[in-house]
């Protein structure tokens, strides 16, 4: 087997606000997050975002730290050593935005010798501000470090047997009779990526019901992929309709009105008040426990919940190095091998 390459989006490496600053910088500099013409996202960033959220971020990241340092990056490393067990391959980890660095990662990889890897990014749904970047930029560093380096991309895997699975598994033990709503929370994304993502030009947001029909813009669609990933998990569950919802998180209003709805801090407050008072909430997009899930969800969502008259909040951790991602993981390994996508330099 080749060498296996997982990617996450990246963290501050220490939650002082220095830090945070450049992580942030970083993150929101890249055009396919912020998808605005240069000078206006510059101003914005500048002029609005990192004045004010670095000191925000700061306190919301000192909350969730560990002995261990940032819970994304240990998290991805515990998932790729539990493949490397699994399966006896070698598996490097590397990160889109700061440390450990994608750059790093594949200068020793070649440093070692080898002629191939299968890269697998760590987010199950297909966003450009996600797989888009980091499958733009690994190639962009692997066509200046060695241009005959092979890469095997493997493709989002929100609607893979093997996830739904692991993401069913995560979530049952939590489901009782007494759960009034299971939430299935996702980061959110502005409304004109999933446009600039519609291969046709004019499906998305223009056809009632876009996302539940198959179609050729499907896979590349963020929100079918979501709306796909927790229809399937709720069936698996026995769930009927009226005992889920799907809502977005991690909103940045700066970047621009129109986000993906509803939004996952008003449901949060809503639910009580019509009634749904037992709250199981998961994060699908998010495989790794981070900044979006211990902070966003376990504690400002739960304090949310709670104020509104909530009685019971269940939050479902991601699913980290559980044993039936791992599992996942490796069908999505070597599925991207064998009949995966190759990008030849």
């Amino acid at each position: 087997m080749s060498r296996v390459l997982l990617i996450n989006l990246g963290s501050p490496s220490t939650p002082d606000i220095k830090d945070v600053r450049r992580y942030l910088k970083e993150f929101l500099s890249d055009d396919e997050v912020i998808d605005l013409p240069k000078p206006i996202q510059q101003f914005i960033l500048h002029a609005f975002i990192l004045p004010f959220r670095p000191k925000r971020s700061k306190a919301a990241y000192e909350r969730i730290w560990t002995q261990e340092g940032s819970p994304l990056v240990n998290n991805t490393q515990k998932i790729a050593d539990a493949l490397c067990r699994k399966t006896g391959w070698t598996v490097d980890i590397a990160m889109r935005y700061q440390q450990p660095s994608m750059r790093t990662a594949i200068r020793n990889i070649v440093k070692d010798g080898v002629k191939e890897i299968v890269v697998v990014p760590l987010y199950p749904h297909n966003a450009m501000a996600t797989i888009g970047t980091t499958r733009k930029e690994l190639n962009r560093i692997v066509a200046q470090i060695d241009s005959n380096l092979k890469v095997y991309f493997a493709e989002p895997f929100f609607d893979h047997n093997a996830y739904i699975d692991a993401l069913v598994a995560s979530i049952r033990p939590h489901i009782t009779s007494t759960t009034d709503i299971l939430m299935f929370s996702y980061h959110g994304l502005p409304e004109r990526h999933l446009l600039k993502a519609d291969v046709t030009g004019c499906h998305c947001m223009k056809v009632t019901e876009c996302c539940s029909s198959e179609c050729s813009s499907m896979r590349a669609c963020y929100r079918a992929n979501v709306l796909k990933s927790s229809s399937l998990a709720a069936k698996s569950l026995g769930l009927p309709n009226n005992k889920w919802r799907v809502s977005f998180q991690s909103r940045v209003s700066a970047i621009g009105p129109k986000w993906l709805s509803p939004y996952t801090n008003r449901e949060l407050d809503l639910h009580p008040r019509v009634g749904l008072n037992n709250v199981v909430i998961v994060c699908p997009s998010f495989v790794c426990d981070c900044l979006e899930t211990l902070w966003e969800i376990d504690i400002e969502g739960r304090e949310i919940f709670r104020r509104a008259g909530g009685n019971s909040f269940t939050y479902v951790p991601s699913l980290n190095a559980s044993p039936d991602f791992i599992n996942c993981l490796e069908e999505v390994v070597l599925d991207a091998r064998n009949v995966g996508s190759y990008e030849p330099k």
